[in-house]
């Protein structure tokens, strides 16, 4: 049975951490067999129709990376069902797409992760199913908030969220 899933890599093409061109992913998503590859701007998006489970997906992406890159990085895969829930259970759902931020783990977050969270001015923090949301009402640039265990995960505005599940539909 075939599944059309979607990855999200952590720290490539941003800040000089990991030089990963898109169509060097979208080549490497082919290589695996995986079919209908399409990546969405250049932050490490990628939607793909595999016969693999997302969790054997997920490691071979993970493999193919490690190999690219030389060392391993964050890699998120989620399928249509739960970035359809990550979406509708966004707690501010009145907020700019492009001032929340969806926070993806590999495990469902913890409330300490909140309450220790620094530097919170005006930011609303939620939790998720494996993810946190964070609204940042005068932008991300702006704002100094540092939650810890965050750096785990990978974020993505609620924009391209909607981008993402849009290919997943496509």
């Amino acid at each position: 049975m075939t599944v059309r899933l979607a990855a999200f890599l952590r720290a490539v093409n941003v800040g000089g951490t990991g030089k990963l061109p898109m169509t060097e992913l979208k080549a490497m998503c082919e290589s695996l067999g995986f079919v209908n590859v399409k990546t969405f701007i250049a932050s490490g998006n990628v939607v793909f129709e595999t016969t693999l489970s997302a969790a054997k997906a997920k490691a071979a992406l993970q493999a193919a990376v490690v190999k690219y890159l030389g060392r391993p990085i964050g890699l998120f895969v989620r399928d249509r069902v739960s970035l359809e829930a990550m979406i509708g259970d966004n707690p501010f759902a009145k907020a700019e797409g492009n001032r929340l931020m969806v926070i993806l783990l590999d495990a469902s977050p913890s409330k300490s992760m909140i309450d220790a969270a620094r530097f919170k001015v005006d930011e609303e923090i939620a939790l998720g199913s494996n993810c946190l949301y964070v609204h940042y009402p005068l932008g991300m640039g702006k704002s100094k908030l540092k939650i810890l265990g965050a750096e785990q995960g990978t974020a993505r505005n609620m924009n391209t969220m909607r981008a993402m599940l849009a290919l997943l539909n496509g």
